[in-house]
């Protein structure tokens, strides 16, 4: 295979067909000036020199454009995706999580190889902190955070920014790969128990502990035998009222019940009037009914004497 050395000692070879060499790496918050790009801590994209533009197209790689970072002091690694081709020569910048993934300082030494990568079709993520639940809707927080990533890796403990916090979550699984690009793909997305979390205790009742009965409140009045205005009360001139015994509480077969009305029907409000009792007859209504007003005999004071 034909290689050739590029730029400075430090840097690696490019071979035919595949990217691959050396950057001293920085966190983004040391590329200041114009070029600030505070928003790739957002991301799983990083920031590459010009010149690796100019080399990677001269070679037939396929788009988009992913990459394979290594740290061979830790022999860890991670993927990734490429935003601009605006750092300095021989340096790149990478987010501060991508770092932390490969142990890597400022300044370190990474390898970067382009890589092609199969199209995700399952992902499982781990919250690192219980206060992710706290999201009302966390897999829609999730997939709009996924789209300023190119892929995933399992293993990596990724950082997404949400309500101006940060909440890191693990990769537990990613489909049909270890590492897999999220780059116009249909996902599903699962969560496994955020790290450190308990569920809450729930009291079991046992079999021999009765259960508790339960009680009708319309029959609370009845069991404690409360009948309306049969408290003591006081006079106004402050003499004592004889006390007088309490009534005898209310037996329940007394109180009458209502007739459910077994044509009920959800959705439908029914006005209940009661109709009233028509009195019955007695014989002073049938003398009051028969009166006449102004029909008796009229009465004198005073008699007066007869005419012959």
């Amino acid at each position: 295979m034909f290689s050739f050395n590029m730029f400075e000692p430090h840097v690696g070879r490019v071979f035919q067909n595949r990217f691959s060499t050396q950057y001293r790496c920085y966190s983004v918050s040391m590329l200041a000036g114009p070029n600030d790009r505070s928003d790739v801590e957002k991301g799983g994209k990083i920031i590459m020199p010009p010149s690796a533009l100019d080399q990677l197209s001269r070679l037939n790689i396929t788009y988009p454009m992913l990459f394979k970072l290594t740290n061979k002091n830790s022999d860890r690694m991670t993927h990734c995706g490429v935003l601009e081709f605006v750092a300095d020569e021989g340096f790149c910048y990478l987010p501060h999580w991508m770092m932390q993934n490969l142990l890597l300082e400022e300044g370190g030494l990474v390898q970067v190889e382009s890589v092609n990568l199969m199209v995700a079709t399952y992902s499982k993520f781990q919250p690192q902190s219980p206060d992710f639940l706290d999201i009302t809707n966390p897999k829609a927080v999730l997939e709009n955070a996924l789209r300023n990533f190119a892929c995933l890796t399992t293993g990596d403990v990724i950082a997404i920014n949400y309500n101006e916090k940060i909440y890191e979550l693990r990769v537990m699984e990613t489909k049909p790969d270890k590492a897999v690009s999220i780059i116009e793909c249909d996902m599903n997305v699962d969560f496994d128990a955020p790290l450190g979390y308990k569920e809450p205790e729930r009291h079991m009742q046992h079999p021999e502990e009765p259960a508790e009965e339960e009680t009708d409140p319309s029959n609370y009045d009845m069991d404690l035998g409360f009948r309306a205005f049969t408290g003591s009360g006081n006079r106004l001139d402050g003499k004592k009222k004889g006390i007088e015994p309490s009534p005898a509480p209310l037996d329940p077969s007394d109180i009458k019940r209502g007739i459910p009305n077994y044509e009920f029907k959800v959705g439908r409000i029914t006005f209940i009037r009661n109709a009233r009792q028509q009195p019955r007859k007695t014989d002073l209504d049938e003398t009051v009914s028969n009166f006449i007003a102004f029909s008796g005999e009229g009465q004198s004071l005073r008699k007066k004497g007869r005419k012959p």
